[in-house]
């Protein structure tokens, strides 16, 4: 049980953007992690912009947490919002999404 932080958003605001996580990613063994925390974690890298392996220790494994992110951010094409844009703006993050924007950029080679 991690501690809650101020970027994080409630249960049922994830249960709503939880089948957009995971059509991301393809079944291909059990997962070890709770998406909550993952996505807890990406929240709270975007509103503090703190480095990779600055996270709290509660947080899963910073590895993880930049697998996940990847594969969240990429998009099909120049046209189609990326996974992580779209769960932003579902869950009222919308000024994470800004953040992203101008951050994506420094994540691109880690």
């Amino acid at each position: 049980m991690r501690k809650p932080y101020p970027s994080d958003i409630t249960r049922e605001q994830f249960a709503i953007i939880l089948p957009l996580l995971e059509s991301a990613r393809k079944k291909t063994r059990p997962r070890t992690v709770d998406l909550y925390d993952v996505f807890c974690a990406v929240l709270y890298m975007l509103r503090t912009a703190c480095q990779w392996r600055m996270f709290p220790q509660d947080f899963p494994n910073p590895k993880t947490i930049y697998a996940y992110f990847k594969i969240w951010s990429e998009k099909k094409d120049d046209k189609t919002p990326s996974v992580l844009e779209d769960a932003l703006k579902k869950c009222g993050r919308s000024n994470e999404t800004k953040r992203w924007q101008g951050l994506k950029d420094l994540f691109r080679d880690h």
